[in-house]
């Protein structure tokens, strides 16, 4: 064999290996496109994904555990019966507490316009402060997450729950427990708030002092307006307000509270007069120091009806209707 025909013969090996290495380059090209491709469509998060929230072993914070739906999210009775279920789960290796176990019966539940109302039996009473906060922030940060399910209200044996200073608590949505670094609940304050409810005829109001313990991310004045929603806790004061009437937004700027509701503020199941249920907001919403008038609007309109009465512009404390 002669020197030519050898380099020939050599040029194509060269030629046809690089043709393979070519193929098989190709060939693990392609699987790992497909490979991409499968995962990216695995990773798209799914919309029945949520996250169920414990009390963390030390009992100082809350933390959260990733949870598929297996009802999904639309069918929300079912999604409900499935979470107690879930909430209800202690870890086998106790890396966590699950808040409806030990001492906390849930007895039954309600869904109604998008309240959700959580009946426990009489031990709930039982459950020491931090714990039950600790509990009662994992279980409504985890309902709020389903669509049909924006507040929740706790009931021991059909009685609203109350805080340790007496104080019905009400209506808990998402923004009412919140994190602070380390995962742990922020600390809650005691503050004294100047509130109005209406006479027995329904037509003055009257002052009534009440002690609050409260989240300190809740504004005063949402906090404020909250607590003449929820009504009087005692027999002498009534309520002005329908207490499934919810606090859209509020907030304040050059000393006017701007205040939105929902609609059912609009809808009246208390014997008072239009101007006492405005009054009893505007009253104790200006006892605040930084506030001087309230203008009032319903899922962003300012001006509407509410009763005999026409809303609109903004409005300053009226003393002479207090009896």
């Amino acid at each position: 064999m002669n020197l030519n025909t050898l380099k020939e013969r050599n040029t194509i090996y060269g030629i046809n290996r690089l043709h393979g290495t070519l193929a098989v380059l190709l060939v693990v090209l392609g699987l790992a496109c497909i490979f991409m491709a499968s995962c990216g469509r695995n990773s798209e998060p799914s919309e029945d994904i949520i996250s169920v929230y414990y009390v963390n072993s030390s009992e100082t914070g809350i933390m959260s555990k990733d949870y598929e739906l297996i009802s999904g999210n639309e069918n929300t009775e079912a999604a409900i019966d499935e979470l107690i279920e879930a909430l209800g789960k202690m870890p086998d290796r106790l890396e966590y507490e699950a808040p409806i176990s030990g001492n906390i019966n849930l007895i039954g539940y309600s869904l109604h316009d998008r309240l959700l109302t959580l009946n426990f039996a009489s031990n709930y009473s039982q459950l020491g402060r931090t714990i039950e906060i600790l509990d009662r922030a994992a279980i409504v940060r985890t309902f709020t997450q389903l669509d049909d399910v924006e507040y929740v209200n706790f009931q021991v044996e059909g009685t609203p729950i109350t805080d340790h200073y007496g104080n019905v608590i009400g209506n808990m949505s998402a923004d009412t427990f919140i994190y602070n670094v380390g995962n742990e609940i922020n600390t809650y304050e005691k503050v004294e708030l100047k509130l109005y409810f209406a006479t027995e005829d329904g037509k003055s109001l009257m002052p009534v002092f009440r002690s609050v313990v409260y989240n300190s991310n809740i504004s005063m004045e949402k906090l404020a307006v909250e607590q003449v929603i929820s009504g009087p806790n005692s027999d002498i004061a009534y309520p002005t307000i329908n207490k499934l009437a919810k606090v859209k937004s509020i907030n304040v700027k050059d000393g006017v509270c701007y205040i939105d509701l929902d609609t059912d503020f609009l809808v009246q199941p208390n014997q008072v007069t239009a101007e006492v249920a405005i009054y009893s907001i505007v009253n104790t919403v200006t006892e605040l120091p930084n506030i001087n008038k309230v203008v009032f609007s319903v899922d962003g309109q300012d001006t509407f009806q509410f009763m005999d009465f026409m809303i609109s512009g903004a409005y300053e404390r009226n003393l002479d209707i207090i009896e």
